[in-house]
């Protein structure tokens, strides 16, 4: 009885598995969209990680230049 429900299980577990499977990867829409994504993403996550180095180099000669400007005092 256990072995038999087991099967069942089993059997419905395959059919739900290759239904999902054919519904994504045979879409030409879900495909696109999933290599567009992986296409993009990585572009979007150097460009981000470049300009946050830019804003902090541009920071850091700023303030080397008004340093340059306003030098310590030796009173």
């Amino acid at each position: 009885m256990y072995y038999q429900l087991f099967f069942i299980n089993n059997i419905f577990f395959l059919v739900i598995k290759t239904t999902i499977l054919n519904m994504t990867v045979n879409n030409p829409l879900f495909i696109f969209s999933l290599i567009t994504v992986i296409w993009f993403i990585p572009g979007i996550i150097v460009r981000r990680y470049n300009e946050f180095q830019q804003i902090k180099k541009k920071e850091k000669n700023q303030a080397a230049a008004i340093k340059k400007l306003y030098p310590n005092s030796k009173d």
